[in-house]
């Protein structure tokens, strides 16, 4: 945080176009705090991606393989073959400009090339020329160029500014998804080995051990036995995960984020806390120490490795024989899920069509992919009143809840978490409307970004879900940000701490754990946190 400018400076944005320049007369400046470091050979020769070699973005010579753009060219035409949705993405667009100033990046940096529109015309220039017979016979005047290798340092500087969220694809009058191109850009980058490490890295470490972190089995059963620890030092209630159980009704999984990083791990806290008390009435659930990761780095990467890595969930449920899956609060764990899983390695019909054993509910929508959504089911007991809470335990907060760009755009989960927010808390209130729900803002940090070298674009992309939250914060006093992914509980608290000071960050689990009365509990003085809980103050203090 130390090299990234103060936050007045970072506020001084200039949003006016360059003066009698066109966009491809501006050669691409790579910048330190914007850019991130390249993926390691070791990391990409692992899950065997090509071309793995030892080079940095800000190197002069990125040292490419020789045929390197017949390499980038032939992508480019199987991929137009194959997605039919690229082919017309490339031809619609007319410029309206309606998604120009939807990007965060844009909105909290100013660089015109972060306006959607223009991102994707930087791989619909090289469309045109290769393509379109205007393209072929006028060149710039149709807007088509030659890649070149700036041209090539351009797409990769760019296609790593984009965080996939998909906001400006709710304001295209023609419904063109500009993160699909991004996710395609990034596979053509692939091709020549020129991914990030914070993407190549998590990739190969989920390929190897299962979980983004290369945690081994071991170690990930010894950080569950430490909440346990904890939960029975705030209760006095000793829970009982089990791990790789054969025969359970429901397999578990969660992104790893949720077991080793604060504050996600007090989210698993409340998992585990929950799983407890639901035992009693009929919760037959085990944890996978292998399959034990729900996020998909595979994702930023292609829809090949992002379905080798969305297989190891249910190679898992088939092995335990399990009859479905619950799955934990994440991001695009849930995108992957909702969007692509059927056609990656669907239908999952070894498993069956998800119900709660609680109430019975069978949650229709899970039908294919047999996998729900652990804040659904959570709301589904509260609903039909199988839980025993005591919001006031919530009472030292104020809340207000971030739609996460995948499940909110990616899969239309809305009302859940709100529900369950206030149903285990007294003080909530929501952020402006055209900042929530469907135009939700990204943290800035997701589909890979989240790393420490590229902390001023982190702090720039944040910026218009830091100012929603500060008019909450300065309106209504809000002091908790709740959020249902793992990536926003790593990122939130940096960019908070940067933009609004005073506001924490929580999963909805955390909360859900801090009410939740637990039978045979010891009365309670601090929440998960450790923190005395609304009114022990005093008792702390002694």
């Amino acid at each position: 945080m130390s090299d990234v400018p103060k936050p007045e400076e970072l506020a001084r944005i200039d949003h006016r176009p360059p003066e009698l320049k066109g966009w491809m007369d501006m050669p691409v400046e790579i910048k330190q705090g914007i850019a991130c470091y390249g993926g390691k050979p070791q990391n990409l020769e692992y899950v065997g991606l090509p071309n793995p070699r030892e080079w940095s973005p800000f190197d002069e010579d990125w040292k490419l393989p020789e045929n390197w753009k017949e390499i980038f060219l032939e992508g480019l035409r199987e991929r137009l073959e194959r997605f039919r949705s690229l082919k017309v993405f490339m031809d619609i667009c007319v410029r309206c400009g309606a998604c120009a100033d939807k990007c965060h990046f844009f909105i909290g940096g100013g660089d015109p090339k972060n306006m959607p529109v223009l991102r994707a015309e930087l791989l619909r220039s090289i469309y045109r020329r290769e393509y379109t017979t205007a393209g072929k016979i006028l060149g710039r005047l149709a807007g088509a160029r030659e890649i070149t290798v700036d041209v090539l340092k351009e797409l990769w500087y760019y296609f790593f500014q984009c965080t996939e969220c998909r906001r400006c694809s709710l304001f295209c009058p023609y419904g063109i998804d500009t993160a699909e191109i991004t996710i395609l850009g990034r596979e053509l980058l692939n091709l020549l080995g020129l991914n990030i490490d914070w993407i190549s890295a998590p990739v190969a470490n989920c390929y190897r051990t299962g979980n983004h972190l290369g945690i081994q089995p071991h170690a990930y059963k010894d950080m569950i036995e430490f909440f346990v620890d904890d939960i029975e030092e705030i209760t006095g209630v000793r829970v009982e995960p089990s791990f790789n159980r054969k025969g359970a009704e429901i397999l578990f999984i969660t992104p790893s984020g949720d077991v080793f990083a604060d504050p996600g791990t007090y989210t698993c806290m409340g998992y585990l806390m929950l799983f407890h008390y639901l035992q009693d009435l009929g919760l037959d659930i085990t944890w996978s120490t292998f399959a034990s990761e729900g996020g998909n780095f595979g994702y930023f990467t292609s829809h090949e490795m992002a379905k080798r890595l969305n297989a190891k969930m249910y190679a898992e449920a088939k092995r335990l024989g399990v009859k479905w899956i619950l799955g934990g609060e994440c991001g695009h764990m849930w995108r992957v899920i909702n969007q692509y899983m059927d056609t990656f390695n669907g239908p999952a019909d070894f498993l069956e069509e998800p119900v709660s054993p609680i109430t019975g509910t069978k949650f229709e929508n899970a039908k294919s992919t047999k996998m729900v959504h652990i804040v659904e089911f959570t709301a589904d007991l509260i609903k039909h009143n199988k839980l025993k809470l005591d919001p006031s335990r919530n009472d030292n907060i104020v809340v207000t809840f971030h739609d996460s760009c995948n499940p909110a755009r990616g899969m239309g989960f809305l009302e859940e978490p709100r529900y369950v927010i206030k149903s285990v808390c007294n003080h909530f209130y929501e952020m402006p409307e055209n900042t929530i729900r469907e135009q939700t803002f990204c943290c800035g940090s997701g589909a890979g970004l989240n790393a420490g070298e590229d902390m001023e674009l982190r702090m720039r992309g944040g910026l218009p879900r830091a100012n929603a939250v500060k008019h909450v914060h300065e309106k209504h006093g809000v002091n908790m940000l709740a959020c249902i992914c793992a990536i926003d509980r790593a990122v939130f608290p940096p960019l908070m701490d940067y933009w609004v000071p005073g506001v924490n960050v929580t999963g909805v689990h955390e909360l859900v754990g801090n009410a939740l009365i637990l039978d045979g509990e010891q009365e309670r003085t601090t929440n998960l946190r450790g923190e005395p809980l609304p009114g022990m103050e005093e008792e702390e203090d002694v």
